[in-house]
Parts: C-alpha cells; sequence; structure tokens
C-alpha cells in the first residue's frame, strides 16, 4: 500500500476519530488536559506504527503532563484501538505533541489586537 493511497487515507481519518474518542471518553488520567485534541494522525503503509500528532490548549506544563499521561496509557489506547477499528495489524502509537491549534490561537489574537488598535485610532 502506498503511502498517499486513498485506502491509507482512509484508515488515517478512522485512526483519528477512534483515538480522539478514546482519549475524549475512556481515559480516565487526570494528567490528560481536558481540552485535549488529536489533530492528525499517519499510519505508516505497512500498519506497524503510527504517529499522532496530539494538541493541548494549555499552558506548557498541561501539555507535557498530557503526554506523559498518553503514553502511560497507550497500551490501553492500543487495544481499545483493536477492539474498535478492524485492522490486519494494530500500529504502535507514538504521540507527538503539535503546537499548530495554539499557535493559530495566538495569532488569531494578534490580529484582533491590531484591528481593535486600528480602529481606535481612526
Amino acid at each position: 500500500m502506498r503511502k498517499h493511497s486513498i485506502k491509507n487515507t482512509r484508515i488515517n481519518m478512522e485512526v483519528q476519530k477512534e483515538l480522539a474518542r478514546i482519549i475524549r471518553e475512556e481515559i480516565k488520567d487526570p494528567r490528560i488536559h481536558p481540552v485535549t485534541s488529536v489533530v492528525a494522525c499517519e499510519v505508516a503503509p505497512d500498519l506497524k506504527t503510527c504517529k499522532a500528532y496530539i494538541s493541548v490548549l494549555g499552558t506548557e506544563e498541561q501539555a507535557e503532563n498530557t503526554r506523559k499521561g498518553l503514553v502511560n496509557a497507550s497500551g490501553y489506547i492500543r487495544r481499545e484501538l483493536a477492539r474498535s477499528v478492524n485492522l490486519r495489524n494494530t500500529p504502535e502509537i507514538t504521540f507527538i505533541m503539535d503546537q499548530s491549534i495554539e499557535y493559530g490561537v495566538n495569532m488569531s489574537k494578534k490580529i484582533n489586537e491590531l484591528v481593535y488598535s486600528e480602529d481606535e485610532e481612526a
């Protein structure tokens, strides 16, 4: 299976959706921040590994605690993923912190500040 095939894209989307559901509904670890998003998933063509890009809307410490909690619960997450997604192999999940949502929120705030400051000057 090629890396950018339609089948691989469908698998990536399904794994992303199920990971988000598992993190949101089933994990009760207090280290995991309530505003945690699964931004993207990249499942290898051989279905052995998966890179899950995680974003946490909070402080740097909360993001690190969330990553530690997810790594600690990775066995449980993998088992639940195997139950809900029917794949030949259940991939080994690597959690990677993604700051894109936080970056977007900060840029939006800066743009709003510029717009409001220009309105006050006019």
